[in-house]
C-alpha cells in the first residue's frame, strides 16, 4: 500500500476539521449565534463576523467594478439596452444572493448566453424576451424542485467544453464587427462569411480604423494588465481596460460609437398578455428549454468550479437550481437578460477574499445605486471598447490546453468536443448542443459494447464458438461477421457459448437465434450456452440455458 506524503495528509486532516467546525459554517451562512460558546463568551464569534463583513464589502466593491463592464458588454452584444444587463446584475445580487444553494457563487448576465438571446430578440423581438426568461425560470424552479440538479452533473463535460468553445467562437465572430462600429450579420456561418469583407471595409475607413484600434488596446490592457501585481489588486483588468479606452477617446475626440442610454424605467418592458402566445410556438418552447438547460448547465458546473476555489460550506445543486431560477422568473418579469452564475465574477469574489454570501448581495446594491444615480456615466464608453472586453471572454472560453489533453488521452471525447463546437458555429446554439449530446451518448454506448469471438475445436471435433463481453445492436454486424467466419467445414457440430455476456440486447437476441437455427437447420443441431436474462435449465436448442446434449 503506497504511504501517503506527510503534508498532504495535513492538508486533507485540516479541510476535514474545518468542514465539520460548526462555527464556521455558521459563521460562512451569516446565520451563526452573536453570543457563541467561545472561552470569551460570544466576543471571538462576533468579532469574526465584523472581520467577515469587512472582507465581504472589500469583496462586493471588486465584483461591482468587474460586473459593470461586463453587463454592459452582455447586453450591447445581445442587443439589448444596455440597462437590462444591469437589471439582470441587480437582481442576482438582491434576490439570488440571498437565496440559499451556493455562499459564494456570484449570478448575472453571462457571455454564455449571448449569441442565443441575440438570435431570440432578433427572430422574436425585445419584448418576448421577458416571456422566454420568465418561463425559463419557472422551469428552473421545477427542475430544483424534483431534484434534478445533481443528475446536470452526469452531462458529458467534452459537451459542456464543446458548448463555451462554439459561444466563444461565435461571440468572438459577432463582435470583431463591433469592434470596428459595423452592424453583424445573423448567424454563425453568415459571421464567419463577412470576415473579409470586414477586413476591407475596416481598411478604407479611418473611423473604423480607429474604432479597431481601441477595441485591440482593450484586448491588450487586458492581457497585461494582470501582469502588474498591484495594480490589478486595486482594479480589475476590465475595469481599467474600458476606463483607459474610455479616456483616450474623450481626450482625443475620436469619432467612434459610444453606448446610448435611455434609463431603466424606459428599458424595462414587461411582457403583456400577447408575448404570451407566443408560448404555443414549437421554436419558443425549444428557446425556452435552451435557456433552462443552458443556464442550469453553466451555473452548476460553476458551483463545482467556485467550490474547489474555497472551503466553505458546500454547493447544494437543487436549491441553486431554484435559486437562479426565482432570479430569472423575477428578470422575465421585468423583460431583463437571463442570469446564470458567471465564473468570472465568481473566481472574483473568492480571491477577493469573500466570507459570506453578503458580498454578493451587496454587489448587486452597489449596481441598482449606479445605474439609479449614474447611468450617464455609460454614454462615455466607446462600443469598441465592450467589444473588445467581450472578444477577450469569448477567448478565455476556447479549451485549448483541454483538447490536446483529451487529444492524447481520450481521443472519444475531443471528438464529441469538436463536434459540439462545429455544430454551434453552423447551426445555432440549442441545435448544436443536443447534437453533441447525441453523439456524446452514442461515444459511451460503443465503449460500452466491447464484444469479441473465441473458437475452439474439442476433442471429438465440435467447434465451440464462445461471445463474450457486451452484445448490443452497435456491435451485432461485426458479432454476425466473426460468428460466420468461425463456422467449421460441414460435418461438424457447433457449440455456440453466451455464458460470457454480461449484457445482451434485443437485438441480439433475436439475430444469435436466427443464426443458431439456421445453422442447426443445414449442420443439425446447434448447441447454446447460458446467456444472460436466461432461466437456468431451460434445455436445449438455440439461446437455451443449457448446452445441448
Amino acid at each position: 500500500m503506497d504511504k501517503i506524503p506527510l503534508t498532504p495528509a495535513r492538508k486533507v486532516l485540516a479541510r476535514t476539521k474545518l468542514r465539520s467546525n460548526p462555527s464556521h459554517d455558521s459563521a460562512n451562512n451569516g446565520a451563526g449565534d452573536s453570543t457563541g460558546t467561545g472561552p470569551d463568551g460570544g466576543t471571538r464569534t462576533g468579532a469574526a463576523k465584523r472581520r467577515d463583513l469587512r472582507a465581504d464589502f472589500t469583496a462586493s466593491l471588486v465584483v461591482f467594478l468587474i460586473a459593470v463592464p461586463l453587463s454592459v458588454g452582455i447586453a450591447v452584444a445581445s442587443g439589448v439596452p444596455v440597462e437590462l444587463g444591469l437589471v439582470t446584475g441587480v437582481v442576482g445580487g438582491l434576490l439570488t444572493g440571498l437565496l440559499p444553494g451556493s455562499s459564494l457563487q456570484v449570478s448575472g448576465p453571462a457571455a454564455g448566453l449571448t449569441v442565443l438571446v441575440y438570435e431570440a430578440v432578433r427572430e422574436f423581438g425585445l419584448t418576448a424576451l421577458g416571456v422566454l426568461v420568465l418561463t425559463a425560470g419557472l422551469l428552473q424552479i421545477a427542475m430544483g424542485l424534483l431534484r434534478l440538479g445533481r443528475w446536470f452533473r452526469a452531462i458529458s463535460v467534452a459537451v459542456v467544453q464543446g458548448m463555451l468553445a462554439g459561444i466563444g467562437l461565435v461571440l468572438m465572430a459577432g463582435q470583431i464587427y463591433a469592434m470596428a462600429d459595423a452592424r453583424p450579420p445573423a448567424g454563425g456561418p453568415a459571421k464567419l462569411a463577412g470576415l473579409p469583407d470586414l477586413v476591407v471595409d475596416t481598411l478604407i475607413s479611418t473611423d473604423a480604423l480607429l474604432a479597431a484600434a481601441v477595441g485591440v488596446g482593450t484586448i491588450a490592457v487586458l492581457v497585461l494588465w494582470p501582469q502588474w501585481k498591484r495594480g490589478a489588486q486595486f482594479v480589475p483588468a476590465p475595469l481599467a481596460a474600458v476606463a483607459l479606452a474610455t479616456g483616450v477617446v474623450a481626450g482625443l475626440s475620436l469619432p467612434v460609437a459610444r453606448i446610448q442610454v435611455s434609463g431603466m424605467l424606459e428599458a424595462i418592458q414587461p411582457p403583456g398578455s400577447a408575448d404570451f402566445a407566443l408560448l404555443g410556438e414549437m421554436s419558443v418552447l425549444g428557446t425556452v428549454l435552451a435557456f433552462a438547460l443552458i443556464a442550469s448547465a453553466e451555473t452548476l458546473f460553476s458551483a463545482a468550479a467556485v467550490d474547489r476555489l474555497h472551503e466553505g460550506p458546500r454547493t447544494n445543486y437543487d436549491k441553486e437550481l431554484i435559486a437562479q431560477g426565482a432570479g430569472n422568473t423575477v428578470c422575465g418579469v421585468l423583460g431583463a437578460l437571463p442570469m446564470t452564475a458567471v465564473i468570472v465574477r465568481s473566481s472574483a469574489n473568492v480571491r477577493a477574499g469573500a466570507k459570506t454570501k453578503a458580498s454578493r448581495v451587496l454587489h448587486g446594491a452597489w449596481l441598482l445605486i449606479f445605474v439609479s444615480l449614474v447611468p450617464w456615466a455609460l454614454e462615455v464608453i466607446p462600443v469598441a471598447a465592450l467589444a473588445g472586453v467581450l472578444m477577450h471572454a469569448g477567448w478565455k472560453l476556447l479549451p485549448f490546453r483541454d483538447i490536446v489533453r483529451l487529444w492524447r488521452e481520450h481521443r472519444g471525447e475531443a471528438v464529441v468536443l469538436v463536434v459540439t463546437t462545429v455544430a454551434i458555429v453552423v447551426t445555432n446554439l440549442f441545435e448544436g448542443v443536443v447534437l453533441g449530446l447525441l453523439i456524446a451518448v452514442a461515444k459511451a454506448a460503443w465503449e460500452t459494447s466491447h464484444v469479441h469471438v473465441e473458437t475452439q475445436t474439442t476433442e471429438d471435433g465440435t467447434v465451440r464458438v464462445r461471445v463474450l463481453g457486451n452484445a448490443n445492436f452497435l456491435r451485432l454486424p461485426k458479432i454476425l461477421d466473426e460468428l460466420e467466419a468461425s463456422l467449421p467445414p460441414s460435418g461438424r457440430s457447433v457449440e455456440l457459448d453466451l455464458s460470457g455476456l454480461r449484457h445482451m440486447d434485443h437485438a441480439c437476441r433475436s439475430a444469435l437465434t436466427a443464426w443458431a437455427e439456421r445453422n442447426a437447420e443445414c449442420r443439425g443441431p446447434v448447441a447454446t450456452g447460458p446467456s444472460p436474462g436466461s432461466p437456468p435449465h431451460a434445455g436445449s436448442g438455440p439461446l437455451s440455458g443449457q448446452p445441448a446434449p
